[in-house]
C-alpha cells in the first residue's frame, strides 16, 4: 500500500513539474526581459535629458554656442592660440 502511495505522490509531482515549469521559466525570461528595458529605457531618459539641456544652452547662452562653433570648426578668436592634441602613437 505505501509503495503504491508513493508512485501516485510521485506522479502527482511529475504532474505539476510538467504543468508548471514552463510557464515559470517563461515568466522568468520576461522577467529578465524587462529589467533589460527598464535599464534601457533609464539611459534613454538620461540621454534625452541631457540632450533637452544642451538644446536649452544652445537657444539662451550665446557665449557656449560660440564656443562650440568654434571648436567644431577649429576658428580662434583674434588673440587666441588653438592647442590640439593627438593621440599617443602606439
Amino acid at each position: 500500500m505505501a509503495k503504491k502511495s508513493g508512485v501516485k505522490t510521485g506522479l502527482f509531482v511529475a504532474i505539476l513539474l510538467v504543468a508548471f515549469l514552463p510557464p515559470f521559466i517563461k515568466y522568468q525570461q520576461i522577467q529578465y526581459k524587462s529589467r533589460t528595458l527598464d535599464r534601457q529605457l533609464k539611459s534613454v531618459k538620461e540621454e534625452i535629458k541631457r540632450l533637452e539641456e544642451e538644446k536649452m544652452r544652445l537657444e539662451t547662452d550665446i557665449i557656449y554656442v560660440e564656443k562650440r562653433a568654434r571648436d567644431k570648426i577649429g576658428v580662434a578668436k583674434k588673440g587666441e592660440i588653438i592647442l590640439k592634441s593627438y593621440p599617443a602613437k602606439k
